[in-house]
């Protein structure tokens, strides 16, 4: 099936395509206004050392970086991702989803504070108050561990939550997704109401007939379909003669002995034999007819002269061989 014929088909069924393609439109317009647009708000932090660490440095925290403070960026994001903590800050007023994670390709112990929604105003409170509330549980993690506040690690903002930002990716997917749902399924559906109300073609037909013609009835020979498809007089003989008999009387000729058959006229001597009376079995010599060579009746016949061994043989042939040659080519 090429282009053109998908093309004929669309618009000979046309009556279930345009339906098809209207509940599409409308599925497609319905997710469209059902399906909220999401906001984002993101905040960058970043984990310095204490002033004790510092002072080496003339109290510069920047110059003063340890891969521990790394460890200590891992770990307190794995705290502000957990269900305590998202807890809490429901609590305090948040009402989206908020997320903690190491900021992609960082250099040093930097950590993304994320917050979503769908409400702009409610998506930037809630990432004020998770940045807010990660500066809290670093200072908790240390007191518990009794730690000075001389020696404690300290966090400074970088970048502050930012006012969120449409995420259009997600809403377009489900869109995309429901325009091609659609359209395949009123593909579907037309396809397979032409193939319901197609009516067979002249070749299909003409394939169906052949194929029933094809069969052989139960009993009857197996002849070739290019014999059977001749009248009797065209075919061969063979085939013609099974063609005009019956099955009966082609069984009972085929069971018959067959008759015997003259012997040729090219094995009988040429002297005193009637070759019409030469059949199978009557080789007897005819008393009426005239000796071939001189002599009283009934004597042995003397050989003539030969000048050689081909002559003995060829008068072997003709006269001494002559119910030995016989006898072989008696047909039965």
């Amino acid at each position: 099936m090429d282009l053109a014929e998908i093309v004929r088909v669309m618009r000979r069924r046309w009556y279930v395509l345009v339906p098809g393609v209207l509940l599409t439109v409308a599925l497609t317009v319905g997710a469209y206004l059902k399906v909220p647009v999401t906001y984002t708000s993101q905040s960058t932090v970043v984990l310095l050392n204490s002033k004790k660490a510092t002072v080496a440095f003339d109290g510069n925290p920047y110059l003063s970086t340890q891969i521990a403070l790394n460890g200590m960026a891992d770990s307190l994001a794995r705290n502000l991702n957990s269900d305590g903590a998202v807890a809490h800050l429901k609590s305090q007023g948040a009402t989206c989803a908020t997320a903690a994670k190491l900021a992609d390709n960082a250099m040093g112990p930097l950590l993304w504070l994320t917050a979503t929604g769908t409400d702009k105003a409610a998506v930037l409170a809630t990432d004020k108050l998770l940045t807010t509330y990660a500066a809290e549980r670093l200072d908790q993690f240390q007191t518990e561990q009794s730690v000075t506040q001389a020696a404690m690690i300290r966090m400074a903002t970088i970048v502050p939550p930012q006012n969120p930002v449409a995420q259009t990716k997600t809403r377009y997917e489900y869109l995309a997704l429901a325009a091609v749902l659609g359209l395949v399924m009123s593909l579907v559906a037309t396809f397979y109401v032409e193939a319901r109300f197609r009516r067979p073609g002249p070749r299909q037909a003409g394939a169906a007939a052949g194929l029933g013609a094809d069969r052989t009835p139960a009993g009857e020979p197996d002849v070739p379909r290019d014999r059977a498809e001749q009248p009797p007089a065209a075919q061969p003989g063979p085939a013609r003669q099974a063609a005009v008999e019956p099955p009966s009387e082609r069984s009972g000729r085929s069971s018959a002995v067959p008759a015997a058959r003259k012997a040729p006229s090219w094995s009988v001597p040429s002297g005193g034999l009637d070759r019409d009376a030469l059949e199978v079995g009557a080789l007897e010599p005819d008393p009426t007819a005239p000796p071939s060579v001189s002599g009283s009746p009934g004597a042995p016949q003397a050989a003539p002269e030969t000048s050689g061994p081909a002559d003995a043989a060829g008068y072997d042939g003709m006269s001494g061989g002559d119910a030995a040659g016989t006898d072989a080519h008696r047909f039965v």
